[in-house]
Order: C-alpha cells, then sequence, then structure tokens
C-alpha cells in the first residue's frame, strides 16, 4: 500500500480516537498520549507556546501547525494526569496514589492553593464525609493576581480568602465528560454559580478560567487545576453595560436598536464592546446621525454579538463565528492578544456575566450593511474608487435613495480620455439597489447616464451587458456593490449596424443577404452571432463562392449554424466544460455542440443580440472538417449543373431527331429527373 496513504490513515485513526462515551477534552488527552506513544506508558505530549508558560494538550491542526495563537510552539512530555515516573523506569508507569481533595492538591503541585486552604480553615470543610470538586488555581494563577487583590483576600482574618475558595468549590464530583457545554453548577459559596464552557477543540473553562490539568480523582471528590483565580459573577451583560460609564455609547446604541432588553435574558452571548473611546475615533457625529436609522444602528450593534460564549482561552487559531447581524466575524489570537478580524483590538478580556461574556474593543465594528456602498470598495477595486472620487459621481448621488455600483477590478483598465471613460464609468452606476438574487434574464435597470442595461443570467454567471459579476458582491446601507471582471459597454447599434461597421465581415454579411437571412440582423429580437470574419472564408474562391450562393438551402442550413436564440456573454459561457447552445439551425432537433475556434470572446454588443467573432465557419456535427463539407456542397452543385447541361443538350439533340416539341411540360420536367 501506498506509505503516503498509510500515514494519512494513519492520522485519520489518531485523530479520531475515543469518540464514543468521552468528552472533547478527554479526546484531546487521549491524543496527547498516542502522540508521545514513544516515550513510555502513560506519557502526554503537549505543546508549549514558546516565550510563555502556557501549555496545551493540542489539537491534530495545532500539532501539524506546529504553533498556537501564531506562535511557535515547542513539544514538551509529562506524565499524563493520574500518573507518575519511577526512577529508571521509562515513561510513568506509576498510577498516582489517590488521596483526599487536600491531598491532592499536593500531587498536582497546586501547593498555594493547598496553603490558602489551610490558612482559611477551608480545609475542614473539603475533609469531612463529603463529595467535592475543587477547582484549584495554579501557583501560577495565585502570582497573576494585583498586589492589592492580594492584601485584600487577608483581610477579616482570611475571610475574604475563605469566600474567594469556597466560590471555587461544588459540592459534588464532576469530571471533564460531565462538563457539558453551558452547564452551570452552584458553588459552596452562597448564591454563586459557575459557568462551564466545554469547547470542540478539547479546552474546558469555568467562568472562562481554563482547566490545565484535570480529572485528578480523590476519595473525596475531584480535582482541575485551572489557569486563573475566578470571581464571583454578578448580574447579566445589560447590568455591565449599565454600570460601566465608559460603555456609555454603546449602550446608548444597543438601546436605540432595541437590544438592550436581549443583553438582560438568559442566554450565551459573547458581546465584543467598544469603549467610549473607540466610538470617539469616529467622525463628529457619526452616532447621532446613524443612531435615527434603525436599520443601521440594529445592524451595527448585532455585529458586535455572537450566539456562544467565546472565552479568550478557547481560541488557539482564528475561527469564523456568524454575528446576530448575519454576516461573519473572525476571531483569533497572537499570542496573548485576542484578534478580531485579524485586528489586535481587545482591551480586555473574559468579563464574565450570567448570559454569557464580554470582551472589551477600542475599534467599532462595521457590517457592510452600516456602510456606504463607496466605503464597499476594497482594493482590488481601487482604481474604479479612485476614479469614481476624482469624477465627483458622488456628488450625482441623491442621499436619500439608493444605488448599486458595478466595480470594475483593477485589471480590467487600460488608457482611456477622461471624457470616454467618464462615459463608461456612467454605466457602471444604476438607480436603483439591486441584489443578485433580484436579477432576471431580460431585466433593464437604468444607469445614472440613462441607458438601460440588460440583464443575463446563466447557470454559472450574472452578467450586465458584456459584464459578467465575479465574487464578491456586498450590501450596504444605501446601495449594493457588485464586482464585475469587464467594463460594462453598451451599443445603439443592431447586429447588421455592428457588423457592418466593424468592416471585417463582408462576406458573411453578403452571404446572409443571399441567403435572405439579412433581415433578421436588422430587427428586434435577441441572438447571439458567431461571425466568421472575411479571412476564415480565404480557402475559398470567388467561383466557390459564387457555386455556395447559388444553393440558397445548403446556404441558409450553414448560416443559422452560426445563430443561436438568445444573447449569450463570453463571461456566461463555463470555462473548462462543453457548452451546448441550441442553434437556429436544429439538426434532428437536438442540441449540438459549438465546437468554436476562437479568435477571442469579443462581446460585440448590439441592441438586438451579441456579435462573438470565430476564425472559421461553423460546420454541423458529424463532419470532421469544415472544408470536406464545403467541398462536398460544392461539388454537389457542379454535378448538379453539369447534370442540367448535359440534360438540356440531350433534350435539345432529341428535339432535333424527331424534330417535334416535347407532348407537354411534365415530358420536359422528367429530362431533368436527377
Amino acid at each position: 500500500m501506498d506509505k503516503l496513504l498509510v500515514v494519512n490513515l494513519f492520522v485519520l485513526v489518531l485523530c479520531s480516537v475515543g469518540r464514543v462515551n468521552s468528552s472533547a477534552y478527554d479526546k484531546i488527552v487521549t491524543h496527547s498520549r498516542i502522540r508521545a506513544r514513544k516515550e513510555g506508558p502513560n506519557v502526554c505530549a503537549l505543546q508549549q507556546v514558546m516565550g510563555s508558560s502556557k501549555k496545551y494538550f493540542s489539537t491534530c491542526r495545532n500539532w501539524h501547525k506546529g504553533s498556537i495563537c501564531g506562535k511557535k510552539a515547542v513539544v514538551l512530555y509529562e506524565c499524563c494526569p493520574g500518573y507518575m515516573k519511577i526512577e529508571g523506569m521509562k515513561g510513568c508507569p506509576a498510577a498516582a496514589p489517590i488521596d483526599d481533595v487536600y491531598g491532592t492538591l499536593g500531587l498536582v503541585k497546586a501547593t498555594v492553593t493547598q496553603q490558602y486552604i489551610n490558612e482559611s480553615q477551608l480545609r475542614g470543610d473539603i475533609e469531612g464525609p463529603t463529595s467535592v470538586t475543587l477547582f484549584a488555581p495554579s501557583n501560577d494563577a495565585w502570582d497573576l493576581l494585583d498586589p492589592n487583590e492580594k492584601l485584600k483576600l487577608a483581610e477579616n482574618e482570611n475571610q475574604e480568602l475563605y469566600n474567594t475558595l469556597l466560590f471555587h468549590t461544588v459540592n459534588q464530583r464532576l469530571v471533564t465528560k460531565d462538563m457539558k457545554n453551558g452547564l452551570v453548577v452552584p458553588t459552596m459559596s452562597e448564591d454563586h454559580n459557575l459557568y462551564i464552557n466545554h469547547y470542540g477543540n478539547g479546552v474546558v473553562t469555568v467562568n472562562c478560567a481554563r482547566i490545565i490539568y484535570g480529572n485528578q480523582v480523590a476519595t473525596n471528590g475531584a480535582v482541575h487545576v485551572i489557569d486563573r483565580v475566578i470571581r464571583p459573577v454578578s448580574g447579566k451583560i445589560k447590568d455591565i453595560l449599565e454600570e460601566n460609564e465608559n460603555l456609555s455609547s454603546f449602550t446608548t446604541a444597543a438601546s436605540a436598536a432595541d437590544l438592550l432588553d436581549k443583553l438582560g435574558e438568559a442566554g450565551h452571548y459573547t458581546l465584543f464592546v467598544p469603549t467610549d473611546e473607540a466610538f470617539d475615533k469616529l467622525p463628529s457625529g457619526y452616532l447621532e446621525r446613524i443612531i435615527e436609522n434603525n436599520a443601521v444602528i440594529t445592524a451595527l450593534v448585532k455585529y458586535h454579538l455572537l450566539n456562544s460564549v467565546q472565552c479568550a482561552e478557547a481560541i488557539m487559531a482564528g475561527s469564523v463565528y456568524e454575528t446576530e447581524e448575519g454576516s461573519s466575524i473572525e476571531i483569533g489570537c497572537d499570542g496573548d492578544f485576542l484578534t478580531v478580524n485579524g485586528i489586535k483590538m481587545v482591551l480586555k478580556k473574559d468579563i464574565v456575566t450570567s448570559n454569557g461574556v464580554i470582551h472589551l474593543i477600542d475599534q467599532v465594528l462595521f457590517p457592510d450593511s452600516a456602510k456606504e456602498i463607496t466605503e464597499l470598495m476594497g482594493e482590488s477595486q481601487s482604481y474604479f474608487r479612485d476614479y469614481f472620487s476624482e469624477m465627483d459621481f458622488a456628488s450625482a448621488m441623491r442621499p436619500n435613495l439608493e444605488y448599486t455600483l458595478l466595480a470594475p477590478l483593477n485589471g480590467v483598465f487600460t488608457e482611456f480620455s477622461v471624457n470616454i471613460l467618464k462615459l463608461l464609468l456612467e454605466n457602471h452606476i444604476l438607480k436603483v439597489k439591486v441584489s443578485l438574487s433580484e436579477l432576471y434574464t431580460g431585466q433593464q435597470l437604468e444607469t445614472l447616464s440613462g441607458k438601460f442595461l440588460r440583464a443575463f443570467i446563466y447557470r454559472t454567471a450574472v452578467c450586465l451587458e458584456n459584464a459578467c459579476m465575479v465574487r464578491g458582491s456586498k450590501e450596504g446601507k444605501n446601495g449594493a456593490l457588485h464586482l464585475v471582471g469587464s467594463l460594462v459597454k453598451t451599443s445603439d447599434k443592431t447586429l447588421y449596424k455592428v457588423l457592418k461597421d466593424e468592416g471585417q465581415f463582408k462576406i458573411f454579411l453578403s452571404l446572409m443577404e443571399t441567403a435572405g437571412l439579412y433581415d433578421m440582423l436588422k430587427e428586434e429580437g435577441a441572438y447571439t452571432i458567431f461571425a466568421p470574419t472575411d479571412d476564415a472564408f480565404k480557402e475559398l474562391t470567388s467561383e466557390d463562392l459564387t457555386l455556395l450562393k447559388s444553393d440558397v438551402t445548403a446556404l441558409k442550413n450553414i448560416l443559422l449554424y452560426h445563430i443561436s436564440n438568445g444573447i449569450f456573454i463570453s463571461g456566461g459561457l463555463e470555462r473548462g466544460v462543453t457548452n451546448m447552445l441550441k442553434t437556429m439551425q436544429v439538426f434532428s432537433n437536438k442540441l449540438w455542440e459549438m465546437l468554436l475556434n476562437v479568435i477571442k470572446y469579443t462581446d460585440l454588443m448590439a441592441t438586438n443580440g451579441v456579435v462573438h467573432v470565430v476564425k472559421n465557419v461553423l460546420y454541423p456535427p458529424g463532419e470532421n472538417d469544415l472544408w470536406v463539407l464545403l467541398q462536398k456542397l460544392i461539388k454537389y452543385i457542379k454535378i448538379k449543373v453539369e447534370k442540367i447541361k448535359a440534360c438540356v443538350s440531350v433534350c435539345v439533340h432529341l428535339a432535333h431527331i424527331f424534330a417535334e416539341p416535347f407532348a407537354n411540360a411534365q415530358h420536359f420536367l422528367m429530362c431533368f429527373d436527377l
């Protein structure tokens, strides 16, 4: 078996272990155990972020990337939870001795918590005939506390310390498989709860503190080591907003959007709250202007809200989340910094409430629906954006109306005179807001210049005149933006006029006239013409063309094979596959493949269709070569002419022999029976 296939299968199994009756945390620990199997029994592989003390039982994704939160991670090998080393033996062959909760704190090296339990007189409460779970801050977690907070813990004969530790304790045994996402459990501290979140990447948080060493079972409960000291939760998100004076601008916006009450109800939310300083960075009076526009202010506020709890410690890589507004934001991390849409903007993380978590940010987030359409243009449309600004098109757009911008990509611009460019760009502003889902074939949309653009819907493309849209459509508060792959060009000429003015289709037009198809090019309709240039006929002599014109039926069949009902823009023809078009010469009423040897899809637009330039005359299916077909037709015509000449000669000769006219017309026609 292929070695690469074996490796891939092994990785797949490795990343899928423990799927039955185990939590995400348990799966990650099992994965880490398998990763370290060469180090001996019961050894787990961890990843530590370089330059920090943060260690993780790693996901497959982070393991293969070799990094966490964008920072390089080094691999460590440690005993898996519940096991220990024996001197002289490989790995961690010994199961750690089981002790009560207090004694277990020493086994997991949470010695500061153990010391504080002694000082606060809590030891008696957790050593009695009871079953408890202690979420024990690591020694590093205690060091992270502000010195003033540490002093406060010693007040009133360690009563504050006692209450804090009691808040970390639950009056039942809980292991990670019991810790379902969104679980709320009462603590031994009166009237306070712990809020547990269990994420798919194996991270488990308690009031947004991460369990860094879990499931150490004790004789009277369990111990989980966490990475910070947690505080009692007071109130809901609404309460935090209303109590914090530095969040008044967002609170005002949330109230105007009728969202404040929702944030005071039960739920599981993540709210990114811009500070008042963040709002101060906006143009003067901006908030006051949009606050009267319910749709815009609602979109702006909802764009800051997720319908799930995302604690900072659960974010180990960029993940995309749908906001309450309906569009998405990316939440990631860069070292110790939480990022939003790739930007380090989070000032304070993990303000835990009873219905979610708040992260304070120093920038206001704007969804597309809260932006002017001119603000939706990105770098790939910077030329159009610059021309739009230089020619002051914005002044022609009334503030209370909606528009649609058709923004060409930078690559389509070449050198134009200012006047021509202005005329072209006027074709890129529609007097109405229209989304992709609202377009249909046959629709006509008026531009700022008063011209009308026709819409064409294809299986894999949406086009307006010759310009087809590419990915990246956006909708703003006063209109829509669609990216197009070419400049929009309109025409006031018929197909006949287009072909004539081009000057390279004289023979084709002459043949169309002979076949009685001239008027089709001039009349109203919707046609696609695959027009051979004069060079396409260069292998035919003037005699050949004269003979071809002499059989109108054959000529008409060939010409109709170059014409299709409906308008097919080049951008609407799917690349890499055979596009089936129904020509006006149907051939057994089937759809035939147009095997086009095309010079270029020129999209010469006309009022009644479009012209594509081809360098060969097209021929019906079943013929391997065009010239074979034409030679057969010409040979057939020549044979027919020769037979007519021969027949006339014979008949005249017979008339002389018998010296009498034919009895009637029927006899005469019989002579010409071919």
